[in-house]
């Protein structure tokens, strides 16, 4: 992570592998503190995780759904930018009633 950091400090887009990496570490950390499936967390290209307490979803489309892009997971879980702000500029796009992760952000 720290690697993909300091690349974003720099301006530059940090090397795939460095953001892939650094992307599914705290997609990891996040379902080890939220754990559950009721919530889908998506970071297309890098990876995807079901994670906080509630009600499990089995089949088709989950109803709890948040994705967004490896640039704003990585501000979000380090707290580079605050969910709230994140949502509001359309940065994550978030559906469903338990799809809001402010409790758990910053990692």
């Amino acid at each position: 992570m720290a690697a993909a950091l300091s690349a974003l400090d720099e301006g530059r887009t940090p090397e795939r592998p460095v953001f892939r990496e650094a992307v599914r570490s705290l997609l990891a950390v996040l379902a080890e503190r939220a754990p559950g499936r009721s919530v889908e967390v998506r970071v297309p290209p890098y990876g995807a995780i079901q994670c906080v307490p509630g009600p499990r979803h089995t089949r088709g489309n989950p109803p709890n759904v948040v994705e967004m892009s490896p640039l704003t997971w990585l501000e979000l879980a380090s707290g580079r930018v605050g969910w709230d702000e994140a949502v509001a500029a359309g940065r994550v796009q978030v559906s469903g009633i338990r799809a809001d992760l402010s409790a758990y952000l910053p990692l």
